[in-house]
Order: C-alpha cells, then sequence, then structure tokens
C-alpha cells in the first residue's frame, strides 16, 4: 500500500508492508526506476517489515514542491547550469521517513543509487543503522569518462531524446542472461522509468558529483552484503569487492549471471542470500 510524506516541503511516496516483525527494513530502489524494482524481492521476504520509497523525483514521489524553491545548480562544471539531486539531499529525505514512522533503527538495502544514499546515510546517522545491504552498488565516485557520460546523458534528456535513453537503459541496466530467459523483462523494468526530463538531469548531476565513500567503507561498523552481479556494466565486482573493507564484516556474493538489475532479474535467488544474511545474531 502507497503512502505519502514530506520532506522539505516536497510530497512523497513510499510503500509500506508490515508482516508484524520487528525487523524493519528499508528498500532504496536504483535510478531511472521505483519502488516497484523491489517488489518481487520483497514478496519473497516474509518475515520482514519493509518500507520502500519512492526517491524524490521518481515514482510519485516529487522533485520539488510545488510552489517554492528548485534544486541548486552549479556544482556540476561539465553542466553549471544544471540542478542538482544530491546524495545529502536523498539522505535528508530518508532520514524524515523514519522521523515520521517512529523508526529508531532500521536495516537498509540499496541498489545502485539506493546504496550510495545509504553511505550517506551512515555519514549521518550510522546509530540508527543495524546492517547495510548493497546490490550492484560501490563506493567509487564517478570517473572522468563517466562524468562526459551523465554530461551527455543531461543534452539528450534537455533535447527531446528521453524516451529513447530510458529504451537504451531498459537493455544496458538488465543482463544478457535475464533478457534471454524472459524476453518481457526489458518491457517490465521499461514502465518503472518514469522521470521527467527535469528530475533526469538532476539525477545525472547528482550522481556525477557524489563523493568518493571509499573512507566511509572504512568505518562501517555493523554487518554489511554485497552482491555483485557478474553481467553488470555498470558496477563490477571488482569494484563492490571494496565493501570488503567494512570493520564489521563484509558477506560478499557473486551472481555471475546477473546484471545491473540483479534483485530484479534474480528475485528467488537474492532473497536466498539475504533471508541467510538476516538471520545472524546481530541483526535478527
Amino acid at each position: 500500500m502507497s503512502h505519502t510524506y514530506l520532506a522539505s516541503e516536497t510530497r512523497l511516496s513510499y510503500s509500506f508492508r508490515d508482516r508484524r516483525t520487528d525487523q524493519t527494513v528499508l528498500f532504496l530502489h536504483p535510478t531511472p526506476l521505483d519502488h516497484d524494482y523491489w517488489l518481487p524481492l520483497v514478496e519473497r521476504l516474509p518475515g520482514i517489515r519493509s518500507i520502500a520509497p519512492d526517491l524524490r523525483g521518481h515514482g510519485a514521489s516529487q522533485l520539488t514542491p510545488a510552489s517554492g524553491p528548485g534544486l541548486p545548480a552549479g556544482a556540476f562544471p561539465l553542466v553549471p547550469d544544471a540542478p542538482v539531486l544530491s546524495m545529502a539531499r536523498y539522505a535528508e529525505d530518508i532520514i524524515a521517513l523514519m522521523d515520521q514512522l517512529a523508526i529508531e533503527k532500521a536495516i537498509f538495502a540499496g541498489c545502485s543509487i539506493g546504496g550510495y544514499i545509504l553511505l550517506e546515510l551512515w555519514r549521518r546517522i550510522p546509530q540508527r543503522m543495524r546492517g547495510l545491504a548493497f546490490i550492484c552498488s560501490k563506493p567509487q565516485p564517478d570517473t572522468d569518462a563517466g562524468r562526459t557520460k551523465r554530461a551527455e546523458t543531461i543534452a539528450k534528456a534537455r533535447s527531446g531524446e528521453l524516451a529513447s535513453l530510458f529504451d537504451g537503459m531498459a537493455q544496458s541496466l538488465t543482463g544478457a542472461t535475464a533478457r534471454q530467459r524472459d524476453p518481457q523483462i526489458v518491457a517490465e523494468v521499461r514502465s518503472m522509468m518514469t522521470l521527467t526530463p527535469e528530475a533526469l538531469v538532476a539525477v545525472q548531476a547528482g550522481l556525477a558529483t557524489r563523493p568518493d565513500s571509499r573512507s566511509t567503507v572504512a568505518s562501517i561498523t555493523v554487518p554489511v552484503l554485497a552482491i555483485a552481479g557478474g553481467e553488470d556494466g555498470a558496477v563490477t565486482p571488482a569494484e563492490m569487492e571494496a565493501f570488503k573493507a567494512a570493520p564489521g564484516g563484509c558477506d560478499f556474493r557473486l551472481l555471475e549471471s546477473a546484471g545491473h538489475l540483479a534483485a530484479y532479474e534474480q528475485p528467488e535467488k537474492v532473497a536466498e542470500i539475504f533471508s541467510a544474511w538476516l538471520m545472524q545474531d546481530s541483526l535478527a
């Protein structure tokens, strides 16, 4: 069931499933998808209380208030006039959601940009985080080549090529094995891409300017789960191995035949891994 809340005067949306358990997990989806990305996984995790927000600008969540200030620009030198939706702003939104729901402490799972937000949350509220699961995400910042590609994506979005951008993303973010096994999966993924051109620009600028979080990983004292996809063209398994530096311990898993959207492509396997990880004493 979907609900709404306010953060910085912006109306944001989230899905809530209460399974009458004390084990609360917040799921942060990848861009440019929405919270529906997590549904196949959550349905296979009957023992948790799940909260899956639509990140700002995604799904049913607004990008900015209907009447009020927009996002700040100037932080992305390659596109200096681009509004920037930073990881800090996302983190503030999630903290506001936790406060509204009176969640003192929770377990978190994030895919791609969702994982980048988890790292920002750890810098801000480590005392409220019991465990962190990173799925096809990484602590490294964008490379120069990556920032150049984001600038090109912004230019295409502004020139009216949003639909073709999303068509390409639906193909490239989904692993080859998943596309072969289920040809409908590309259309399903594409249907979750509903960002406006303005939102896509702000998200890309935010991703381009996200901080280097490798030193943050070295400070994570709670259990970490890292699930990498062998067919992931956006985040390599080698990059994800950086999570092994977390002093709280890291359970690293590689799904050889999964792409960037591993939890949607292989929900049964990810649910099996996630459920086993949740059973450790420090999380149960």
